[in-house]
């Protein structure tokens, strides 16, 4: 009798080595789980933000070529009511024209602003709204100038915008811009999009620390690191 509550106790007394690692294995194959999702995850977003640089470059050459001129430069106001679409300018009081000037007008200051005031007048925010307008990418053209809300938003939480002027010293052309990026996800787009260096080619990095910083003329990042956040911007 002494004997059997002695195996009994030592029973009750904790897990085997057996039951151990059942319990190991269930808790790495969970973490494993979780840490498989937080990948498929990020690598949506990556792609989603690939195809919104792509999509948005596909737009606006479109638009160049239906119209003659590039959106947000676009100042044939004249025309805005005949395109049919969103342009009626009747119902949708807050569409305006750009100065025709054949540039951009979109500096790097106010890439996340959504602004158009200045002298000239910044272009950046018509940028995106001739393209709603147009129905080349969703959304409302008649939100309001001035604010940010009339910027589309990136998957990572952040802000797409605009830029005109030279950038970094080198990067000229049109430039479109995303906000609020984490490290490890410009590191993927500037492989897919462009060499992977992120002072170097058409797609660059700037540290970003408040979520929505302008890309300034101050030096590109000279390397990423997956622990910060950036804005990057790709040459379209």
């Amino acid at each position: 009798m002494n004997r059997m509550n002695m195996n009994m106790q030592a029973r009750e007394g904790g897990f085997t080595l057996i039951e151990i690692a059942i319990v190991l294995v269930i808790i790495g194959l969970l973490l494993g789980g979780v840490l498989q999702g937080q990948q498929l995850i990020e690598n949506s977003r990556v792609k989603n933000a690939t195809n919104t640089f792509n999509g948005i470059a596909a737009a606006a050459f479109s638009y160049q070529d239906r119209y003659g001129r590039m959106p947000g430069d676009d100042g044939n106001t004249a025309a805005l009511d005949t395109r049919g679409g969103n342009w009626d300018t009747a119902v949708n009081t807050s569409i305006a024209g750009g100065n025709t000037n054949g540039i951009l007008n979109a500096t790097a200051a106010n890439a996340f602003t959504g602004v158009n005031t200045g002298t000239p007048a910044e272009e950046g925010a018509l940028f995106f709204q001739h393209l709603r307008a147009a129905g080349f990418i969703t959304g409302d053209p008649d939100i309001a100038l001035g604010t940010a809300a009339i910027l589309p938003t990136n998957p990572f939480g952040g802000l797409v915008g605009v830029v005109g002027a030279t950038l970094w010293t080198s990067l000229t052309g049109i430039k479109i811009c995303m906000s609020n990026v984490p490290g490890s996800a410009a590191i993927a787009l500037d492989q897919q999009l462009d060499d992977g260096t992120a002072d170097s080619g058409r797609f660059r990095g700037q540290d970003d620390t408040t979520g929505a910083d302008a890309p300034t003329d101050m030096a590109a990042a000279t390397a990423y690191a997956e622990d910060t956040n950036y804005v990057v911007c790709y040459r379209i």
